[in-house]
């Protein structure tokens, strides 16, 4: 059994080139690049989009992952290369695959006062990244517990599953807690889980999370046991799959596994190859940065 939960702290950056949003980041970091294959954990809002300016990424590219949006309150717009023109609302998924290559574009809608979200991505089995780009959509029913509700986006939770395809085995819900409500869910042993606070402090396995804080747990528990210990209602993001098990190489939007395959998507991008153009966004694309001066290395979790 693992009942030791690595607590796992944010840190602050900036998405989207000069008009930038800030977002709290806690995957990846060096103590941990996944957990399954989530390979990438951003956290955003609540933002007054009057203060802020809210979202506006201009077209850029994704290779060898698939991204997954899910917002809370706000509204996105997204395009993309496919010719994709959709709307990410609060409970509804909207999950791209980079695959070889895709450009997309993501701008908060004039209607969006409070932004407040988060952006995951997966990455993708060597058998797999290079596969066609594609794009889904589902908005999942709530599954009422005792002392909890939950929105299972991908995997199977709670007796749920959701139709949504991934390449490798993962779990992404959200789930509301009642005050000082207590919650037990069967989950896969086999997996290892991460739980980010949105909302609330919340103890998984005897260890206290805050607000923004991602709680891991290795694969050994056929359980996870949740308790909000705040007189208001917490709201959470489970995520988990298997240990990946292979290298990758994250630089930029861009996942493969050598300098090499990520030199090469840098100038497909700038060359304007490969990724398609994404219609309809008013404005230039994102220009990629420059590459580091050293080879970029593959990565995996320590163990």
């Amino acid at each position: 059994m693992s009942d030791t939960v690595e607590v796992l702290t944010a840190r602050d950056v900036p998405l989207g080139g000069p008009r930038a949003m800030p977002v709290r980041r806690t995957l990846p970091q060096r103590a941990r690049t996944l957990i399954g294959a989530w390979c990438f954990v951003d956290h955003y809002g609540p933002d007054d989009v009057a203060r802020t300016g809210g979202m506006d990424v201009a077209p850029h590219p994704h290779t060898g992952l698939q991204t997954v949006s899910w917002l809370f309150t706000g509204e996105i717009e997204h395009r993309d290369s496919m010719g994709n023109h959709a709307m990410v609302r609060p409970g509804e998924l909207n999950l791209m695959t980079g695959g070889h290559g895709i450009a997309h574009s993501e701008v908060s809608t004039p209607d969006t006062t409070v932004l407040h979200g988060v952006q995951l991505w997966v990455a993708l089995p060597d058998g797999h990244r290079h596969t066609e780009r594609d794009f889904q959509h589902y908005a999942p029913e709530p599954v009422h517990l005792d002392g909890a509700e939950a929105r299972v986006f991908l995997g199977s939770l709670a007796g749920v599953v959701s139709p949504v395809h991934t390449f490798t085995p993962l779990l992404g819900a959200e789930l509301l807690l009642a005050p000082r409500a207590t919650v037990t869910l069967d989950v896969d042993s086999d997996f290892e889980h991460g739980v980010l606070v949105d909302q609330g402090t919340v103890t998984l396995s005897g260890t206290s999370l805050a607000r923004a804080e991602l709680g891991y747990l290795a694969p050994g528990d056929a359980t996870l046991t949740l308790t909000n210990e705040t007189d208001a209602t917490a709201r959470l993001i489970v995520l988990g799959g298997p240990p990946f098990g292979e290298e990758i190489v994250m630089w930029w939007n861009f996942i493969g596994r050598s300098h090499h395959d990520i030199a090469q998507a840098r100038r497909d991008w700038m060359e304007g190859q490969r990724f398609g153009e994404v219609a309809g966004y008013d404005g230039d694309p994102l220009p990629a940065p420059e590459l580091p001066n050293v080879p970029l290395k593959p990565r995996r979790n320590r163990r």
